[in-house]
């Protein structure tokens, strides 16, 4: 496996070895010793999720203000720009953001750690994202950072307006969000 360290050091994109010839391909979307071995983390994952979305829909920023949740995420069909954004106060990239484009073809997957919102935008015309999270959903300590933030600024590679659910147009601004000591 194959680690890029992203403009904000914690924020890894990984590249699995895959084995391929005329019959198809093989690897493993996840080995927690080679996980380990690779990154340096010794992380549990404890819930595993999966969805399905359309060109030019955008989820999150979402995070959970207790029980922070670390994620795996990869596409397995389909095309995606994903983004991660620093809530942690303490940290020197604070309020700072990191993009990376993830496809089913490359297979290349983001650790985003916990501390951070999360989002994504679909590229392709449909895309399935399955992730692994270090903590369980919990709808009650979860919020949505404002997708648009001019604080932020993320630059979103769009085609008009995104499609969203209202929860996620409601979000918060950095300013009022709540954040990580």
């Amino acid at each position: 496996m194959k680690v890029e360290r992203t403009a904000i050091t914690e924020v890894l994109v990984l590249e699995p070895k895959v084995f391929g010839d005329e019959r198809g391909f093989f690897f493993e979307s996840y080995n927690r010793r080679e996980f380990a071995r690779a990154t340096g983390l010794e992380v549990e994952f404890v819930q595993d999720n999966h969805s399905r979305s359309a060109r030019n829909v955008l989820r999150g920023l979402h995070y959970q203000v207790r029980q922070a949740q670390g994620k795996l995420v990869r596409v397995t069909a389909g095309e995606i720009w994903d983004v991660a954004v620093d809530l942690r106060r303490g940290s020197p990239s604070f309020g700072r953001w990191v993009g990376a484009r993830l496809d089913a073809d490359s297979r290349r997957m983001l650790w985003i750690p916990p501390g951070f919102a999360h989002g994504f935008v679909v590229l392709s015309e449909r895309a399935e994202v399955l992730y692994k999270a270090t903590d369980f959903y919990a709808p009650e300590h979860e919020r949505t950072l404002l997708w648009n933030d001019p604080a932020l600024g993320i630059a979103w590679p769009l085609a008009g307006e995104p499609l969203m659910s209202e929860k996620d147009r409601r979000g918060a601004p950095l300013a009022s969000a709540e954040t990580f000591e």
